[in-house]
């Protein structure tokens, strides 16, 4: 079994910053991507940035130039610097961690993190 453990989420004012943690821990063999999503209360959960083994970057279109993924492989932690946040980044954010084993894909989630910008 593979834990997630989110943490930097909070309240901070528009245009400030944040840096979310994703620590992972446990049976980890072969990981092929991380990332992290965003979910508002009644939405869709929705993809925020991966990345992938290789550090291959995604992002979606409303945060790019404003946040930036890495990966910590030595400590198994993900990370997402979020830099001037603006009132519609205020989501819970989740991380992801894809592993792969013998051909078959397997999605791990964390518990959330809250993360509030006021206006």
């Amino acid at each position: 079994q593979v834990q997630l453990v989110e943490s930097g989420g909070g309240l901070v004012q528009a245009g400030g910053s944040l840096r979310l943690s994703c620590a992972a821990s446990g049976s980890i063999d072969s990981i092929k991507a991380m990332g992290w999503y965003r979910q508002v209360f009644g939405k869709q959960r929705e993809l925020v940035a991966t990345i992938t083994s290789s550090g291959s970057t995604n992002y979606e279109d409303s945060v790019k130039g404003r946040f930036t993924i890495s990966r910590d492989h030595a400590k198994n932690t993900m990370y997402l610097q979020m830099n001037s946040l603006k009132p519609e980044d205020t989501a819970v954010y989740y991380c992801l961690l894809t592993s792969t084993w013998y051909g078959d894909e397997y999605d791990y989630w964390g518990q959330g993190t809250q993360v509030t910008v006021s206006s």
